[in-house]
């Protein structure tokens, strides 16, 4: 790990360097590469920094502990500079585990209605609500690309996207069944219902990303319309992309311009079909994968909503918080922390096996 990590802190001083030399300014295209690449790696060398001054902080207690007038300040500081060390060890074997290349990707979430009628397209309406408070209170920007509402507000699929740094590497483990136990706004008898909603989460693709032929894809025009039929656009600037190898059918209605419209339609489409190569090129490691916490199948029941008892229960970790209206509000900070964390101590033991 150390022959790693100096050979880090080589690559990045060589970083600093090129960018501290005049002729680098003259090519904005490779300052920006060589910042973004000195962003990735500072984290790792400001740790191992870090991680050197707790060695010699702790040689520097072992020599002072000969001094009897100091022997005890010295027991501090060596008990401390190991729990720094033990600290640090850790964190550093964290931050060299390989890296999804996705992670800073835009995120493209697709939330589809379940078991439970409208029940269900309610609780799809405030999942989308939960996490477009949650991409605000994160700086991000959200954008609906597709849409399509009930008489009472609900939505039985909704397609949007979540621009932000670092927005794939958050929201991933979202994909799944989630799962609510609440009184329906329907319901006049009080009793409680279970209804099912599937989420989606897939990195942003570019065309370019995927091996994506254009004449494979059939384009429809129509006008988009919101519930009970009313026209939002009375032109056809509604775009539905077909697949015909796939079959997928990708919509996007929500731009004025149809060639807005399919060029986010493309970019969803791309997405899709990556992510199904990725699950076929995955799927001798399906076993695996079911037991990872980022597994991502979205048949998979991840998460219950349980409003009577004011609970909200991520089935993969076993975390159970009571604190339902903030998370529904878009404080989803401790579940993502949480579901973070579980993912590296599983990917950290993968390693050591």
């Amino acid at each position: 790990m150390l022959d790693k990590l100096n050979a880090v802190e080589a690559k990045y001083s060589q970083i600093e360097a090129r960018l501290a030399a005049s002729e680098t300014y003259g090519d904005p295209a490779l300052v920006a590469s060589l910042n973004r690449e000195q962003a990735q790696l500072q984290p790792i060398v400001e740790t191992y920094r870090a991680y050197c001054a707790a060695q010699q902080a702790r040689q520097d207690a072992l020599e002072l502990l000969n001094d009897p007038e100091m022997k005890e300040l010295a027991q501090e500081e060596l008990q401390q500079a190991k729990e720094d060390l033990i600290r640090l060890e850790q964190e550093l074997r964290i931050l060299l585990l390989p890296r999804d290349p996705n992670d800073d990707r835009n995120v493209i979430i697709e939330i589809r209605a379940g078991v439970g009628g409208e029940e269900a397209a309610l609780f799809a309406h405030s999942l989308f609500r939960m996490y477009s408070m949650f991409a605000e209170r994160s700086g991000w920007k959200t954008e609906v690309t597709s849409l399509s509402e009930t008489e009472l507000g609900g939505a039985k699929e909704i397609s949007f996207t979540i621009e932000g740094a670092g927005a794939f590497s958050k929201l991933k483990f979202e994909s799944g069944v989630h799962r609510v136990q609440r009184v329906p706004e329907t319901e006049s008898g009080g009793r409680v219902h279970t209804s099912t909603v599937t989420v989606a989460v897939l990195a942003e693709m570019e065309t370019v990303d995927v091996k994506l032929d254009p004449a494979d894809v059939e384009m429809q025009v129509f006008r988009s319309s919101g519930a009970g039929g009313q026209h939002v656009n009375k032109t056809s600037s509604a775009v539905r992309l077909i697949h015909r190898p796939t079959g997928m059918v990708v919509e996007c209605q929500q731009e004025r311009s149809q060639f807005q419209n399919r060029d986010k339609a493309m970019r969803i489409l791309a997405s899709r079909l990556y992510e199904q190569e990725q699950e076929r090129l995955n799927s001798e490691f399906s076993a695996q994968r079911r037991s990872q916490v980022g597994s991502g199948m979205r048949n998979e029941r991840i998460r219950t909503y349980n409003f009577p008892q004011g609970r909200v229960t991520d089935h993969r970790i076993g975390l159970t918080l009571y604190q339902i209206e903030s998370i529904m509000d878009g404080d989803l900070d401790d579940i993502i922390s949480s579901l973070v964390a579980a993912d590296q101590a599983e990917r950290l033991k993968n390693a050591e096996n």
